[in-house]
């Protein structure tokens, strides 16, 4: 039972495939030519996405120029407005303090505390006398 038993002999004789040598010369041709033709479709697909980007640039640099003269103009807008509220707030806490209501009554309405005097200018004679002489 554990004996050994004959081998059996093949049923079909193991054919040996045949390689035909090419020629390494024309392999490396073509390699090449393929190489090429491959760098040649990379460079057109570059060429073409190129050209979309730089046309999409050229398209969109009047609106942002149009958009930059926009945002200036708002700038200088806001800068005025803040400015205004800046002397609208001074004259709001000017009005409001009661350190001032004295002198703002005064400014407003043209009375005068009576301990108060009023001066009032007049050119000197001598300035009269040379502006009727010219």
């Amino acid at each position: 039972m554990n004996a050994f038993q004959p081998s059996r002999p093949p049923l079909q004789p193991i054919q040996t495939h045949r390689v035909t040598p090419r020629p390494k010369r024309r392999l490396r041709q073509r390699s090449y030519q393929v190489m090429a033709l491959e760098t040649i479709a990379k460079i057109g697909v570059n060429l073409v996405i190129s050209g979309a980007a730089i046309s999409a640039l050229i398209q969109l640099l009047p609106y942002h120029w149009s958009q930059q003269d926009k945002l200036r103009a708002i700038r200088i807008d806001v800068k005025q407005m803040e400015e205004r509220v800046y002397q609208l707030q001074t004259e709001f806490s000017r009005n409001f303090d009661p350190r001032q209501a004295n002198m703002i009554r005064q400014e407003q309405g043209y009375r005068f505390d009576p301990n108060q005097r009023q001066v009032v200018f007049q050119k000197d004679m001598t300035e009269i006398e040379q502006a009727q002489s010219n």
